[in-house]
């Protein structure tokens, strides 16, 4: 009913107002009898369309049925029967959607607490890591740093160094005894090995001295590969690899122990000797691939930045997909 009386209202004002036309007013007569009526039914004609539009349409408020009252009053004449032309059309005959085969779906929230819990006692959800971090009972690190002896020393070293700053004392301890089982261990056979050195005379094979050279070179390089001596006990420690190497070597040629001094030699900043290692190694029959990380970690070193790329790329694509050369690839390739 209202709407029928704004359109009704509308049509009769802008009547006058077309009416007013023909008679050549004045300029204070046409502002007063052609503009004004004009004014107030497209005032009219907007409010009475807007009532009509869906509810999408209707806001922001004041711009909606302002940008249908501009339409209508500043295009004389044809302004309103534009309006009215466009908007009815488009509501009464609105096209026809064709038929939906398929649903479209939110993207669901996650959920705020696990939707299924596991109970196993020793390992839990995520990283060993993120248990120290994050769990907030010390049972759970606890079985945290207990699942470590199921891992490679090289990986499970780095976590249990990191539970000697958990704040509980049954974590700490916990983890000190374990890294401490790891060092006597490696201590152990080396102590046997240099007995077996000092037992030797010189009647006994070469063969069996450059064994025990080489093996000394290896657990000394362990106890510094794992991180488990720092400071000046581990320049003794690097020291006595080299040196274990060097005379394994000088009693017979193996490419795998040229490749553990230029290793060691790298960790000592010598990068000339590390480089002579290393070609040996390959002289020797080590693949140039396994070589090549070393290689890049020297030109690096050296600040030889151009050769790191180069070098990264002579390593298979599998590698360089999965980590540690992951990043490495995505950063110099």
């Amino acid at each position: 009913m209202i709407n029928k009386l704004l359109f009704s209202g509308a049509l009769a004002f802008e009547s006058l107002s077309w009416a007013m036309i023909f008679r050549e007013p004045t300029l204070l007569e046409g502002m007063l009898y052609i503009v004004l009526p004009h004014a107030v039914a497209c005032v009219l004609l907007a409010l009475a369309l807007w009532a009509f539009l869906p509810k999408r349409y209707k806001s922001p408020l004041p711009w909606a049925p302002l940008f249908l009252f501009s339409i209508a009053f500043f295009i004389p004449l044809l302004g309103m029967i534009g309006v009215i032309f466009s908007v009815f059309p488009a509501l009464y005959l609105q096209r026809q959607r064709d038929e939906q085969v398929w649903q479209t779906m939110g993207v669901p929230g996650l959920p705020f607490r696990p939707l299924e819990r596991r109970h196993s006692p020793m390992f839990q959800d995520g990283g060993l890591q993120d248990v120290l971090y994050l769990a907030t009972d010390p049972e759970r690190r606890l079985n945290a740093l207990l699942a470590t002896r199921r891992m490679p020393s090289h990986e499970s070293v780095p976590i249990l160094k990191l539970a000697l700053r958990d704040p509980a004392d049954d974590v700490r301890l916990l983890a000190y005894s374990m890294l401490d089982q790891k060092e006597s261990g490696i201590n152990q056979r080396i102590e046997r090995l240099l007995d077996r050195l000092n037992q030797s005379d010189e009647a006994s094979a070469e063969e069996s001295r450059e064994a025990i050279h080489a093996g000394l070179a290896r657990w000394y390089w362990e106890l510094a590969y794992l991180g488990l001596a720092q400071g000046s006990v581990l320049d003794h420690v690097l020291g006595q690899a080299r040196k274990h190497a060097e005379q394994s070597l000088a009693l017979q040629s193996n490419p795998e122990i040229h490749l553990l001094a230029g290793r060691i030699a790298l960790e000592q900043g010598d990068l000339h000797a590390a480089r002579t290692f290393f070609q040996q190694a390959q002289t020797g029959g080590i693949q140039f691939e396994k070589i090549a990380p070393f290689l890049a970690e020297a030109a690096f070193a050296a600040g030889e930045y151009d050769q790191v790329p180069r070098l990264l790329a002579k390593l298979p694509e599998h590698a360089l997909t999965r980590p540690p050369f992951a990043a490495l690839a995505r950063y110099w390739l």
